[in-house]
């Protein structure tokens, strides 16, 4: 039998590159060259011309909202969950070091309405006390380095993976070589399901026979402490257009975007494109791509979706480092599978993915050197006692301020009726998150995102140790009567 390996080497443009055509080079020069020409604006116009590479920025970011109001407009409350014969329902917890969170999380997944028939801990070398919760709380005996335990006599529906550590995608290969459920759903240690998560994914694969993936909703939470719930007020806010953005692009059969940390996949499509792939720093986004590709080299009606009935809280960075390693993994891994994928830019035959968001993604490469070279102009005017331009421009930034909370909390009301999510998410503070944004979170999102543009050009970059901000907090959580 073929390994995930070899197949992953065919599949992958990464291994097997395929032939660039000229609409795609085409594609990818347009972002350089055009901040090449706006930059020279600034040392050539006078007025507001300074400034046009703000105002590209803006022009763009709003075209992306228009958009997104446009395709997120009829969306409605999602239905309730109803319970379902379908496939067998396999969970992989993929875990490193997660000794304070792993308890929580496997409790949380076992009291769902509808459990999982199989949760698989796949134990990526933890070195902590991971293994001693494992055989304490739940009664596994240590097995050995690739050897796997029966189920558990308190849990009858949990089984452990031991491995040597390789990162979370060779544990996750592992693991969906070792699982035999129809659907697999990958879910993080640190990523807490709401009731009725799993009974939600249920229903829309048992729904959609061609549904191959989907992502389920999160919401991040942070520390208890100012900085904490600073960083959880943001990011809440940011979370919520990023999954309407999500469910637009859904609209179009161009949704590339899968949370790893709370994703349901059929496994047989998963092995057929090689798996995740360990050399990727966001593998969940990436086999996306190889997941669009190969539907359409081979003719499956295979289709992306985010549910919006299956919520969950994962846990988010809580201070400025944090947030910036984080985003800096997730941008530097988006930029691999943009230049790994480079062939699909505006390609006809892969439709809208290819004629407009894989165009759109191309422009996204340069959007965060954009919104801090216009920042920059700004600052280098008003330094230099130039008001007679700055205060133009900002008075540009206050329409674009205003376009965006519009939206916002227009949106807000969207996002809620579809997710039944509601904690957290007031109208003031979208308030004042719309209006500060632009000058605090927005640019330490883009500083982040430049620091991948280094971790994607050296190849720096790795699953490391993480600082668990308020997921511990809420483990160890009572095992529920029905597993006891």
């Amino acid at each position: 039998m073929t390994s995930l390996a070899q197949t992953l080497v065919v599949e992958s443009p990464r291994h097997t590159p395929r032939r660039i055509p000229f609409a795609s080079r085409a594609v990818g020069a347009v972002g350089p060259v055009l901040f090449i020409a706006l930059l020279i604006q600034a040392f050539e116009r006078q007025g507001v011309a300074v400034w046009s590479i703000g105002i590209a920025y803006i022009l763009y970011d709003t075209a992306l909202l228009l958009f997104t109001a446009w395709n997120i407009r009829g969306l409605r409350h999602a239905p309730a969950a109803v319970p379902v014969q379908n496939s067998s329902f396999g969970v992989i917890v993929a875990a490193h070091n997660e000794a304070g969170v792993i308890a929580a999380a496997i409790d949380r997944l076992a009291g769902q309405a509808q459990s999982p028939d199989l949760i698989l801990i796949a134990d990526d070398g933890s070195s902590d006390a991971t293994a001693e919760v494992l055989s304490r709380r739940y009664g596994l005996a240590v097995p050995p380095l690739g050897g796997i335990t029966e189920r558990s006599a308190v849990l009858p529906a949990l089984r452990w993976l031991r491995l040597p550590h390789g990162g979370k995608a060779r544990a996750l290969n592992e693991a969906m070589l070792r699982i035999d459920t129809t659907v697999v759903l990958t879910v993080d240690a640190d990523t807490l399901l709401e009731p009725g998560a799993i009974a939600a994914m249920r229903a829309a694969f048992a729904a959609e026979p061609e549904l191959v993936a989907a992502t389920g909703v999160l919401a991040p939470i942070c520390g208890p402490d100012l900085q904490g719930r600073l960083f959880q007020w943001f990011q809440s806010y940011e979370y919520v257009r990023n999954f309407l953005s999500r469910h637009a692009w859904e609209q179009l059969g161009s949704l590339l975007l899968i949370s790893g940390a709370f994703a349901a996949f059929r496994r047989d499509a998963v092995v057929a494109v090689g798996g995740f792939d360990p050399d990727c720093m966001v593998e969940d986004y990436e086999l996306i791509h190889r997941l669009h590709r190969h539907a359409v080299d081979h003719g499956h009606d295979w289709r992306v979706r985010v549910v919006g009935g299956a919520l969950a809280r994962t846990d988010a960075p809580a201070s400025p480092m944090a947030f910036l390693r984080q985003r800096r993994r997730w941008f530097g891994g988006f930029l691999q599978t943009q230049y790994w994928n480079r062939d699909m830019v505006g390609a006809r035959r892969f439709g809208w993915l290819g004629t407009a968001m894989l165009p759109v993604k191309a422009l996204d490469t340069l959007q965060p050197i954009y919104g801090l070279a216009a920042f920059a102009i700004l600052i280098g005017l008003v330094v230099t006692g130039r008001f007679a331009v700055a205060l133009p421009i900002l008075a540009v930034m206050v329409a674009k301020i205003a376009i965006d909370l519009s939206f916002h909390l227009w949106s807000l009301g969207i996002y809620k009726r579809w997710t039944g999510q509601r904690d957290g998410l007031s109208l003031l503070p979208a308030l004042v998150a719309a209006i500060a944004e632009p000058f605090s979170f927005q640019l330490l999102r883009h500083a982040g995102a430049v620091w991948g543009w280094h971790a994607f050009l050296t190849g720096r970059e790795s699953w490391g140790q993480q600082r668990r901000t308020a997921i511990a907090d809420e483990a160890p959580i009572p095992v529920p009567e029905r597993i006891r």
